[in-house]
C-alpha cells in the first residue's frame, strides 16, 4: 500500500503514567495521532486531560511510558522502569514542532501584540526580526487582528487574546498545535471567534489536539473525539459514532450531562 501524507505519525503515546505524589492521574494512556488529524478531547474536569497535553510537550515529565513526537523518541521507559528522556537540546528541539495555546492566554502583557508574537522566533529561533514582521503581520491578518497590531493585552478582550495566542503559536511555525481548553475562560459570545479561528486551522488540515467542553465543537471539527475519565482514555471513536452511539455507560453519562 503506498504511502501517503496521511500516514504520517505525528504523535505516538503509549501507556503514559503520571502521578502527582500518592495521585495517578493517568493510568497508561495511548494515542496516535496522525498528520492532518483533530483529536478533541472530554471528559469531566480532573479526569487528567490537560496534564496529558502537558506531558506531551514536557511541560510535565511523566512516571512511565514513551512518547514519540514525528518518529522521534522524545521520553521511554527501560525495562528496568525509569524513564529516560532525550538530551536536553534534542528534547526542545523536539517540542519546538508543538505549538501550546494555553486556557489564560499566557500573553507578555508588556508587550505589544506584535511583539508578542515577534518574541519567541527572535530569541529562540533566531529568526531575523524584519523577516518575520511580515510572517507576523500575516497570521495576524488570518485571525483577523491586524488592526491590533501596536495594542497592549490590557486593551483587548479575551476573545482577542485567544486570538492572539493561537496567532503567536503559530509564528513559531509548528507542525503540531495543543490547546488546553481554549475557550473555558471566555464569555459565550467570545467563544465563537475562538472557535471560527480553530475550525479554519482544521480545514487547513493542521494537526491539532483540543482539549474542550464545547461539545458541538468537538462533533463538527474532529476527526476522532477521545473520552477520558478518571485518568483513562474510555472510547475514542469518529465523532460521529461517539456521540451517536457511545459503547461505554461512562461515556452515555457525561454525554448525557453535556448535551
Amino acid at each position: 500500500m503506498p504511502f501517503t501524507m496521511t500516514d504520517q505519525l505525528m504523535i505516538t503515546a503509549r501507556d503514559i503514567r503520571k502521578r502527582f505524589g500518592t495521585l495517578e492521574v493517568l493510568k497508561g494512556i495511548s494515542l496516535e495521532v496522525k498528520k492532518g488529524d483533530v483529536i478533541a478531547i472530554i471528559g469531566p474536569s480532573g479526569s487528567g486531560k490537560s496534564t496529558f497535553l502537558r506531558c506531551l510537550n514536557h511541560l510535565e515529565t511523566i512516571d512511565g511510558g514513551n512518547i514519540e513526537i514525528e518518529g522521534e523518541t522524545l521520553v521511554s521507559t527501560e525495562a528496568s522502569g525509569a524513564c529516560r528522556y532525550a538530551p536536553d537540546a534534542t528534547v526542545q528541539r523536539i517540542c519546538r514542532k508543538m505549538g501550546m495555546v494555553f486556557q489564560q492566554f499566557n500573553l507578555f502583557p508588556h508587550l505589544t501584540v506584535m511583539q508578542n508574537l515577534i518574541e519567541a522566533p527572535v530569541v529562540v529561533k533566531g529568526m531575523n526580526r524584519d523577516a518575520i514582521i511580515p510572517k507576523a503581520e500575516a497570521l495576524l491578518r488570518k485571525v483577523g487582528l491586524l488592526e491590533k497590531r501596536d495594542s497592549y493585552p490590557s486593551r483587548l478582550s479575551g476573545g482577542q487574546k485567544q486570538r492572539v495566542a493561537i496567532a503567536r503559536a503559530l509564528a513559531m511555525e509548528p507542525d503540531i498545535l495543543l490547546f488546553d481548553e481554549p475557550t473555558s475562560a471566555l464569555d459565550p459570545e467570545l467563544t465563537g471567534e475562538v472557535l471560527r479561528t480553530i475550525r479554519q486551522l482544521a480545514e487547513e488540515r493542521m494537526t491539532m489536539l483540543v482539549v474542550t467542553h464545547e461539545m458541538a465543537f468537538a462533533r463538527e471539527v474532529s476527526t476522532q473525539t477521545v473520552f477520558m475519565d478518571d485518568g483513562e482514555i474510555v472510547e475514542a471513536r469518529p465523532p460521529a459514532e461517539l456521540f451517536a452511539h457511545p459503547e461505554q455507560q461512562r461515556t452515555r453519562a457525561f454525554l448525557e450531562h453535556m448535551l
